[in-house]
């Protein structure tokens, strides 16, 4: 697989990555896409095991996605700065702690952005709890199912 086409397979994982963030655009579908297009270009068998494993982890994150409340956008004040700073949290969190950071990060970037808008701690800390009662708690298991799939994608692609 040439340079251009991994640079496009990059270019549709980064889509599905703000597709999860973003209400509407089938983020995890995108992301299941790219790995799928990549693994039929490079058929080799740790491509193909990359597909199982990303089909079955996505599989397990609808069903678990699908047994949580349901998202509910009004009224809980998330703006598009606040999912800007939780996405980014997220990916800084994930590449400074391997893996496991994102979640800390997800929720710092909902924090920074709340204590930001509302200026004190407690008001930041409730709004915060709120957001990720209503909607956090679902779009953090897609997102980080996803910075998953993206880590395992780069390191089968750089480590071979």
């Amino acid at each position: 697989m040439g340079v251009w086409q991994l640079l496009m397979v990059g270019l549709v994982m980064l889509l599905g990555l703000l597709g999860v963030l973003i209400p509407g655009v089938p983020g995890s579908w995108l992301m299941w896409a790219a790995v799928a297009w990549w693994a039929l270009q490079d058929t080799s068998a740790l491509a193909w095991w990359l597909l199982v494993g990303s089909t079955v982890l996505l599989l397990v994150t609808q069903g678990v996605v699908w047994h949580l409340p349901p998202r509910r956008l009004r009224g809980v004040g998330v703006t598009r700065r606040m999912v800007a700073y939780a996405g980014v949290g997220a990916l800084l969190g994930f590449v400074v702690v391997p893996v496991a950071g994102a979640v800390p990060g997800y929720v710092g970037g909902i924090y920074l952005a709340e204590r930001l808008r509302l200026g004190g701690h407690g008001p930041a800390m409730a709004s915060t709890r709120t957001v990720m009662r209503e909607i956090g708690t679902s779009v953090l298991v897609e997102l980080f199912a996803c910075l998953v799939i993206v880590a395992a994608w780069l390191g089968a692609v750089f480590g071979a």
